[in-house]
């Protein structure tokens, strides 16, 4: 796996634009978010779908049509440097395949952002565009508009990323080791649901694979990691980070099950990276090349996350 091609950094009054590829927005939580970005000297624009609800499937922010051409307009207009999302939820996987990817294509590379049921995108856009994404808070999500980490954290990413070459967790070793890879991942769920998928990696082969979800049992994890291994998706893998598993089962019993389960690939694992659904959390670049140390629990990568 080689690393993916990385966008430019953001500058003062760049023009963001926000879209809505799954769930419905609450329209409070845009405006606060809005104001973020604004207080960062960012120009946000709002797609013009954003704040809908499907008449029939109300977990969506409106038809499929709309989501997706929100994101490809928002995607393929050149006065636009970054497009976020404003949430997760449902929904990504039905707009994947309504975008106009060899358009997108030659729209050329920007910034994109989100994380959670995104993560049908962030597969998407490494294997369609060949980008560095980011896994980070999104534009009306809790942690983006109230906790100042992920702000802080996010923001440095996008002006600033070589201050933030290193992430460093908050737990220990599950399997010791350092390896070298590249990044990928995002919701385990997700991941699970991606295979077989044409917009979807074939395989997590010469990674270091990201895993976080929220509110799932332990047997429903389990699943999802056995048909990874099942699929084959895990083989070659480099190592693996975990991050939070908010809302899921005893903290105790989930660690025992990825151990359980990821001990076997015989590559380093380490917990507690602190990304995904909890509070504070750190922005991690997908497609980039970067050295996990389980033991010291450090995530170091070989060149700023954007250009």
């Amino acid at each position: 796996m080689k690393p993916l091609v990385r966008p430019s950094r953001l500058a003062p009054g760049a023009r963001v634009a926000v879209v809505a590829p799954s769930g419905p927005v609450p329209e409070e939580r845009l405006q606060a978010g809005l104001d973020v970005l604004r207080g960062w000297d960012l120009d946000p624009v709002v797609a013009p779908h954003v704040l809908d609800r499907d008449g029939t499937f109300a977990y969506l922010a409106g038809p499929d049509a709309d989501r997706a051409a929100d994101l490809q307009s928002a995607w393929c207009d050149p006065s636009v440097d970054a497009v976020l999302c404003a949430r997760g939820g449902y929904g990504a996987q039905r707009t994947v395949d309504l975008l106009d990817w060899e358009a997108m294509r030659a729209a050329g590379p920007k910034v994109f952002v989100g994380f959670s049921d995104i993560t049908a995108l962030h597969e998407a856009f490494a294997t369609r565009l060949g980008l560095v994404t980011l896994h980070g808070p999104m534009a009306a999500g809790i942690d983006f508009i109230k906790n100042a980490r992920a702000q802080e954290h996010l923001r440095a990413t996008l002006f600033a990323p070589e201050s933030v070459r290193t992430l460093v967790s908050d737990g220990a070793a599950l399997v010791p080791g350092r390896a070298r890879g590249v990044t990928l991942g995002g919701c385990l769920s997700l991941l699970a649901a991606e295979l077989g998928t044409p917009h979807a990696r074939p395989s997590a082969g010469g990674g270091l694979l990201c895993l976080e979800d929220v509110g799932e049992e332990t047997y429903r994890l389990d699943r999802y990691l056995t048909q990874l291994l099942r699929a084959g998706w895990l083989d070659g893998v480099r190592g693996v980070l975990l991050g939070s598993w908010t809302g899921c089962e005893d903290a105790g019993r989930v660690r025992a099950l990825l151990a359980d389960r990821l001990a076997g690939l015989g590559v380093p694992v380490a917990e507690e990276f602190g990304f995904g659904h909890c509070d504070g959390a750190w922005t991690v670049p997908f497609g980039a090349a970067a050295e996990l140390d389980a033991d010291r629990g450090t995530l170091t990568l070989e060149e700023p996350a954007l250009r």
